[in-house]
């Protein structure tokens, strides 16, 4: 049998709880609470993506029959394009993020959407919002000088 202290022991069994009790909450966010990671939807040409005939060219939200709807962004130094947007209470949103310029972050406050945006890459994330109010979005990556005055708001309405 090995010889280990029994001080050494406990550290070691507490390790292991901890582990498991980690692994248990990341599970229930996964599954039972409906965490979802942002993934990346496609990739872009950051130079050339807000031009043309795609969705970046003329940003915004787009609303579908059934009450959801898409909302394209775009970020750059020291916006997001749009940077105000109202949508109804109980809708589904799904967001399209990208960057033109830098590394941004795109966070909702008083929500679980948190986002790194990466120049070449468009990151996407599904939400519904059910609760009406002004939700404010900020970047959560330092991006510059005036980083701080980069921000929107999302509007839910009844």
């Amino acid at each position: 049998s090995l010889h280990i202290d029994p001080y050494e022991k406990n550290w070691m069994r507490l390790t292991l709880v901890l582990l498991v009790v980690f692994a248990a909450a990341v599970t229930i966010a996964g599954f039972a609470l409906g965490f979802q990671v942002p993934s990346p939807e496609e990739r872009v040409d950051p130079r050339t993506v807000s031009i043309g005939d795609g969705p970046f060219a003329d940003p915004g939200l787009r609303e579908y029959p059934d009450g959801t709807y898409d909302l394209y962004i775009v970020s750059q130094m020291f916006s997001f394009i749009p940077n105000a947007v109202t949508v109804r209470a109980g809708s589904e949103v799904t967001f399209y993020v990208t960057s033109i310029d830098v590394q941004h972050g795109f966070k909702i406050q008083d929500t679980n959407v948190n986002m790194q945006i990466v120049p070449g890459q468009v990151s996407k994330l599904t939400v519904t919002f059910d609760d009406p109010g002004t939700y404010d979005f900020i970047c959560t990556e330092y991006c510059g000088s005036a980083h701080a005055q980069m921000y929107g708001t999302l509007t839910v309405e009844k």
